[in-house]
């Protein structure tokens, strides 16, 4: 189409000379100026109305929905720019903390606007009375709800502190998962809450509250969200524990200023506690490490602090530290234990320092407790970073990636090794449900076990025909077999349903063919359907595990392996000793299983026979000669002589 038939609509944002389509100008003038995405049609609607060629409308609607990805894009990196900014300025808050309740304030403000509920709240244990009170609500209108006290254990709050972990209800009326009472449902009936999420407020390992966020409508929310929403309470946690240790250290000032002896003794620690407060809130602030951490109190403490991996660190005081939530001294070191929510993340030591007063023992601890933060920020980064990229095994399932280069950085990115040898498991829940929410509800509890598996495992996952594929690396000394059914225990306990899983034979060099991922998944899910035709449900195996079935069931038939499995010790001893059982045997079963017929066909003696019989039991098993044993023997027999003929 010529130039003079374009639509002056269309040809205004082009400069002279610039290498664009007159297609995709309309577009980015909607990406410019940030319109919504029914404006996208406008320009297709347009051609057409003005009944422009075919061509020119399918071109349009190419750039249409181009600019609808680059648009969905920018969305997501301005969300999660948006989330991230909201953290750091919570940090800042937390950094600077002078009044509690106007971080706690600032952070349940960012959880419902980030997060875009009705309402976020935020409610703290009450030790004296041994109920848990409403601290901070943000977008509540019912003053009966904003006054709530609540027995401990009752309702969905209760539930959360109960077990430490996130819980989620669309329908909190419906829900039968927690203890209801009048008290409290009434006050969620005054305030119109239907969908409520609850993460909790960890100290060490203790339950101090619970951050909330609910919506007036039902509602679905995503495993991001809720992921938000933890930083926010594990933020929140922070903030309090550190209004705490103020309150501790202006009470603690009060003591000293009563008597001058201690002040002077005491104020050079309290300088390096308030040097080392300066210093982690400024590391914080610029984006420090967790090195950077370790040199900063090392200065403070005038001794050497190392971070440390948790396999490093020595396990006993580092389990005593985490338990505890404090410092713990190991011979001439201190430990504290970096964690988060439970997780173990590692260790700062310091060296060579047995003397160690409790304020400064406070400050590793509060290093500790920094660096922490500063882990789960980094593994939020890269958790970002991988959802940006794509999935590595879905690329690797569909061959579209095939540079092996490519393939090994982004791998190692997710923590995984493509040169170590990999098994491909195919897992799929066996209960079904009529209804289809409940049904995708299953598959997302099986897709989140089996993510979370391949995390610790330094593997991938990904869901894929209604269930889910893992690729697993398969540790010194483990089999197929066994990485299957440890698997299929793992993820059945973690969704308290059976998984039946299916594995491949092992493989290797994964990113210079990654053709052989499909190939072993194929594998994978023959090994599963034939799992479920034999009614072993909730079980794990692989093809080897079914014999010479398993040739069936193999993708890349391995005659070999299945050859030494079931014959090999005979072939070895044969070799070693120049004997002549493999022949023997061949002519035992030729000749019906009888002696007499078989010294017939090998011209010698019926004892000889004999004696090679029971040498071939002893090497094989008593059962050898039972009908399913012969019937493997004598195939592997014959494939032995097709693949090595030679040696016949």
């Amino acid at each position: 189409m010529s130039r003079d038939h374009v639509h002056p609509a269309e040809r205004s944002a082009a400069p002279a000379g610039a290498p664009l389509s007159s297609a995709e100008t309309p577009f980015l003038e909607l990406l410019a100026r940030g319109a919504s995405a029914d404006a996208y049609e406008q320009p297709v609607l347009l051609a057409r109305a003005e009944g422009r060629s075919t061509e020119r409308i399918v071109a349009l609607e190419q750039a249409k929905l181009l600019a609808l990805r680059v648009r969905s894009e920018l969305e997501g990196r301005r969300r999660r720019e948006a989330e991230l900014s909201a953290l750091f300025e919570t940090a800042h808050d937390l950094a600077g903390l002078r009044d509690l309740d106007a971080v706690l304030q600032a952070i349940v403000q960012r959880a419902r606007s980030l997060l875009g509920t009705d309402v976020a709240y935020l409610s703290l244990n009450d030790p004296a009375r041994g109920d848990t009170y409403m601290r901070v609500t943000e977008g509540s209108v019912a003053a009966r709800f904003q006054q709530l006290r609540l027995g401990m254990g009752e309702g969905l709050g209760g539930l959360v502190a109960q077990t430490a972990r996130p819980y989620v209800t669309d329908d909190y009326f419906k829900d039968d998962r927690f203890q209801h009472t009048l008290t409290i449902d009434s006050g969620v009936r005054d305030e119109g809450l239907v969908a409520i999420l609850g993460v909790p407020l960890m100290l060490g390992h203790h339950v101090i509250g619970v951050l909330f966020a609910a919506d007036r409508r039902a509602r679905v929310f995503e495993r991001e969200q809720i992921a938000l929403l933890g930083s926010f309470a594990a933020l929140a946690a922070a903030a309090i524990d550190t209004a705490n240790l103020l309150t501790e250290t202006r009470s603690a000032l009060a003591d000293l200023e009563r008597a001058n002896e201690i002040i002077q003794d005491r104020s050079g620690v309290i300088e390096r506690a308030s040097d080392v407060h300066d210093r982690l809130a400024e590391l914080v602030l610029r984006g420090g490490g967790v090195h950077d951490v370790a040199a900063a109190v090392s200065e403070v403490l005038d001794g050497t602090v190392e971070f440390a991996e948790a396999t490093a660190a020595p396990a006993g005081a580092l389990e005593i530290s985490r338990v505890e939530g404090h410092a713990v001294r190991h011979d001439a070191d201190w430990i504290a234990a970096v964690a988060a929510g439970g997780e173990l993340l590692g260790a700062l030591v310091l060296r060579g320092h047995p003397g160690l007063d409790p304020v400064d023992q406070r400050t590793l601890e509060r290093a500790a407790m920094v660096t922490s933060l500063l882990l789960l920020a980094r593994r939020s980064a890269a958790e970002a970073e991988q959802r940006v990229r794509g999935e590595l095994l879905d690329d690797l399932l569909d061959a579209r990636d095939r540079d092996p280069r490519l393939l090994r950085e982004r791998a190692a990115r997710l923590g995984a090794d493509l040169d170590a040898t990999h098994v491909v498991l195919a897992a799929r829940l066996d209960a079904t449900s009529a209804d289809a929410d409940q049904e995708a509800a299953a598959r997302r509890r099986l897709w989140s076990a089996a993510s979370h598996l391949a995390a610790t495992r330094h593997g991938l996952a990904a869901a894929r025909d209604g269930g889910t594929v893992l690729l697993l690396p398969l540790a010194a000394g483990d089999t197929a077999t066994t990485l299957a059914r440890s698997t299929a225990r793992h993820l059945g306990t973690a969704v308290h349903e059976a998984v039946t899983v299916g594995a491949s034979a092992p493989v290797a060099a994964l990113a210079a063919q990654p053709d052989a991922v499909a190939a072993a998944y194929e594998e994978g899910r023959r090994c599963l359907d034939a799992l479920r035709l034999l009614g072993r449900s909730g079980d794990g195996a692989a093809a080897e595990d079914f014999g010479f079935v398993g040739l069936l069931l193999a993708g890349d038939r391995d005659i070999t392996g299945f050859v030494d499995r079931t014959i090999g010790q005979v072939v070895a001893y044969d070799e070693r000793r120049g004997t002549d059982l493999l022949r023997t045997v061949d002519a035992y079963f030729a000749s019906g299983m009888s002696p007499a017929r078989t010294k017939d066909e090998l011209h010698v003696h019926v004892n000889t026979v004999a004696q090679r019989l029971e040498r071939v039991g002893r090497l094989l098993g008593d059962d050898w000669q039972s009908p399913a044993r012969a019937l493997e023997i004598q195939l592997a027999l014959r494939l032995h002589r097709l693949t090595a003929p030679g040696q016949r």
